[in-house]
Formats: C-alpha cells, sequence, structure tokens
C-alpha cells in the first residue's frame, strides 16, 4: 500500500540545519501545488477540491511556521510569504469560477 514510499532516498533529502528542513518542507508544498491545474476546474465539485488543497497547504506552511518559529530565517519566512500569497491568489482566481466571472486564466496552473 506505502510502496511509493520505498524508493525515497532519505539520506539525500535530510537537511543539516533546522532551517533548510522548513525549506524542504516549503519546497514540497509548492512541488505539490504546482500540480494544481486550476485550468481544469470544471464543476463545484472540482473547485471545492481545489480550495481544500489550498487551504490545506496554508495550514501546513503554517504548522511549518509554529514549528520551527526560532529557527525563522530570512530565507524560511520568504518562502512561506510567497507560497501564501500564491495561495491567496489562486484562492481568489478559483472563487472567480463560483461567481460565474471570467477572472480565471484558464491556462494557468498554480506555481510555486
Amino acid at each position: 500500500m506505502f510502496s511509493a514510499f520505498g524508493s525515497i532516498d532519505y539520506q539525500s533529502i535530510r537537511a543539516s540545519t533546522p532551517a533548510e528542513t522548513a525549506i524542504k518542507r516549503l519546497n514540497g508544498i509548492g512541488e505539490v501545488l504546482s500540480g494544481l491545474d486550476v485550468s481544469a476546474i470544471r464543476t463545484e465539485g472540482d473547485m471545492a477540491h481545489a480550495l481544500l488543497a489550498l487551504d490545506t497547504a496554508d495550514k501546513c506552511i503554517r504548522v511549518i511556521l509554529t514549528e520551527f518559529r526560532a529557527e525563522h530565517s530570512t530565507e524560511v519566512v520568504r518562502k512561506a510569504k510567497s507560497l501564501i500569497g500564491l495561495i491567496e491568489q489562486a484562492r481568489d482566481e478559483i472563487s472567480g469560477y463560483g461567481d460565474g466571472g471570467n477572472t480565471l486564466s484558464r491556462t494557468r496552473a498554480v506555481s510555486a
């Protein structure tokens, strides 16, 4: 069931500092969000799923900031704020679908 995790090279992803660990986690969230294709939203269910993914990512970022609060390096804070900004922008654009608005570029994917 969890065979996908069997090929992970844990040695190469090990961080040497807590700030580096936070950045790696934030980068992972960014990678997941980059796979969110807002142009594929066709139904209210699609919109709900996309908004749930964005909300979950936002909460994960805030947990990382809380967990690594003592190691808030400039890079960690910058990366977190960048991701939160992209999430807010994507959420606003996705919400435009529900209004029947054309505020969302149909070819845009969330990028981090």
